[in-house]
């Protein structure tokens, strides 16, 4: 629903993604990491016209501090002319996560750490805002040492799991890993097509 107003961009923190830029509501606060999602918009690429997003899940209700990373994508091929925004420049973003600072400490405390359970995603093409669905197999409960939390993002940003740092595995392992699977749904793929007819046409 686009609005008959325009914001006061100041007073907003503001995401740029690949396909929109998104604003949510900046209370004044020294460290530029406190948010206030009951106020949000956003708008196609540089521009004006703001609308209300598309939000799927509950919204905290009160102002809570947050760290921002992203989940980029880079495209080698030649952009359009007339697009909105290079794919190949820093606003190549597909998704932003949003992760709560436990208890909302500040980042110079010294207890502070990330609150993984708690990861607001924001997405490009969907124009839309929700809660991640994370899941804990890290043992303790919530009452654990959260320090030793690692934060584990797979399938393109849609799956969440928190493991205990003791269970990292080495990069050359995951991508070994990664590959295999890779490998196998490719030659399933190939594999498909030759049974899809009743005779080859390889032959």
């Amino acid at each position: 629903m686009v609005v008959d107003y325009r914001i006061n961009e100041d007073e907003f923190h503001k995401i740029s993604l690949l396909d929109c830029d998104f604003f949510i509501r900046k209370p004044p606060d020294p460290d530029n990491d406190v948010y206030d999602f009951r106020e949000m918009y956003v708008t196609p690429p540089d521009t004006d016209i703001y609308s209300i997003p598309r939000v799927l899940a509950p919204m905290p209700q009160k102002y809570i501090r947050c760290a921002m990373s992203d989940y980029g994508c880079y495209n080698v091929t030649e952009p359009p002319i007339d697009a909105p925004r290079d794919p190949m420049a820093c606003f190549s973003f597909l998704q932003v996560f949003l992760t709560k600072h436990y208890r909302n400490r500040r980042l110079g405390d010294p207890e502070f750490v990330l609150d993984f359970e708690e990861i607001y995603v924001i997405d490009s093409k969907t124009k839309s805002i929700t809660r991640a669905k994370v899941i804990v197999t890290a043992p303790g409960g919530r009452d654990r040492d959260r320090k030793n939390d690692l934060l584990v993002i797979r399938d393109k940003g849609t799956s969440f799991k928190i493991i205990h740092a003791s269970e990292k595995n080495d990069p050359t392992t995951v991508i070994e890993r990664e590959e295999w699977v890779k490998t196998r749904e490719d030659m399933e793929r190939h594999l498909r097509k030759l049974r899809d007819f009743s005779v080859s046409n390889w032959f």
